[in-house]
C-alpha cells in the first residue's frame, strides 16, 4: 500500500469518528491515565490489516500508544485468539478503538472470503482476482485484503489497463473498430482486454489479436468452447456471477483468470472485539 495515502485516509477516518472530541471518554479519564487492551477474534477467519492498518490507526491517534504482537496478514485465527495488543493513554485508546476495529473487521472479512475462493480452485492453474466493485474511498485497503487472502488484483483504476466493455462497443459501433482506434492511440506497451459474451465475439477478438479475452456471464459449456477456441492465443478471464458453488467448475474449463466482484462487494465483516485488560 501507498503509506502516505494510507495515513491520509486513516487520519480522515479518525476525524470523521471523533468529530470535535469524545464527550464520553474525555470527562471520564485524566489525559495521562494509562490502560491496555487487546483485539480479540470472536470467530475463526483469515486476518488482514492487524499490523498494517489497525495498529497504524492507534499510532496515528497518539504517539504514546504502543502496539505489539500483531498477527500476520493471511494468518488463520480461531475464536479467542489475540490479534493485537495495545497500551497507552486510556482516552486515546478509546478514541481509536472503533476505527481500528471497523477496518480490521472489514479487511479480514475480504481476506476470509478470498481465501475460500482460492481454496476451491487450488488444484487448477488459475488466478482468483478482484474487480473495481469496491467501496468508494476504500479501494486500496480492500484490494490489499484480497492479496492477504491469497488472491490477486485486477486493474486498480481506469488508467491501469484497457478493458473494452459492452458499452464501449455499443457506443463505438463494433468490437473491431474499438480495438482499431485504441491501437492507434495508446502506447504499444499497454495490453488490450475485451469483454465478450458470445462465441462470435470471442472469434472477433481473436481476429483483432487482443491480449486478454473476458468471458462474461457464459455458462460452463460455452466457456469450455471459448477456451478451446482461444487455445492459448490470449489469456482468458471468466467473470460474472461467480460464486463459491460455481468457481471450481469455472476453473476446470481452463481459464487463466477468474475475477470475482463478491470478494469486495459482498464480503461480511468478521467479528472482532477490543477487550480491556486489568493491570
Amino acid at each position: 500500500m501507498d503509506r502516505d495515502l494510507l495515513q491520509r485516509q486513516l487520519r480522515s477516518f479518525l476525524r470523521e469518528d471523533i468529530g470535535n472530541g469524545d464527550i464520553t471518554s474525555e470527562p471520564l479519564f485524566e489525559a495521562d491515565q494509562q490502560g491496555m487492551a487487546q483485539l480479540v477474534a470472536r470467530e475463526s477467519f483469515v486476518v488482514a490489516g492487524a499490523a498494517s492498518v489497525a495498529a497504524e490507526v492507534f499510532r496515528l491517534q497518539s504517539s504514546e500508544i504502543r502496539c505489539s504482537d500483531a498477527r500476520d496478514d493471511g494468518a488463520n485465527v480461531e475464536k479467542g485468539d489475540v490479534l493485537l495488543h495495545v497500551s497507552g493513554p486510556v482516552v486515546e485508546l478509546l478514541k481509536a478503538e472503533r476505527v481500528a476495529l471497523n477496518l480490521l473487521q472489514r479487511l479480514s472479512g475480504i481476506a476470509t472470503v478470498t481465501a475460500a475462493f482460492v481454496a476451491e480452485t487450488e488444484v487448477y492453474p488459475v488466478r482468483i482476482t478482484d474487480t473495481r466493485k469496491t467501496t468508494p474511498g476504500m479501494r486500496m485497503l480492500e484490494k490489499y485484503a484480497v492479496r492477504a487472502g491469497g488472491g490477486y488484483n485486477h486493474r486498480f483504476n481506469l488508467s491501469d489497463g484497457v478493458l473494452i466493455k459492452d458499452n464501449h462497443i455499443a457506443a463505438c459501433g463494433s468490437l473491431s473498430e474499438a480495438v482499431r482506434v485504441l491501437r492507434e492511440r495508446i502506447p504499444h506497451t499497454v495490453k488490450i482486454e475485451v469483454e465478450t459474451d458470445t462465441l462470435g465475439q470471442v472469434r472477433e477478438s481473436l481476429g483483432c489479436g487482443v491480449d486478454i479475452i473476458m468471458l462474461d456471464n457464459m455458462d460452463i459449456e460455452t466457456m469450455k468452447k471459448a477456451v478451446a477456441m482461444v487455445s492459448g492465443a490470449a489469456l482468458t478471464e471468466a467473470s460474472g456471477g461467480v460464486s463459491l458453488e460455481t468457481v471450481a467448475a469455472i476453473a476446470a474449463t481452463g481459464v487463466d483468470i477468474i475475477s470475482v466482484g463478491a470478494l469486495t462487494h459482498s464480503a461480511p465483516s468478521c467479528d472482532i472485539g477490543m477487550d480491556w485488560q486489568r493491570p
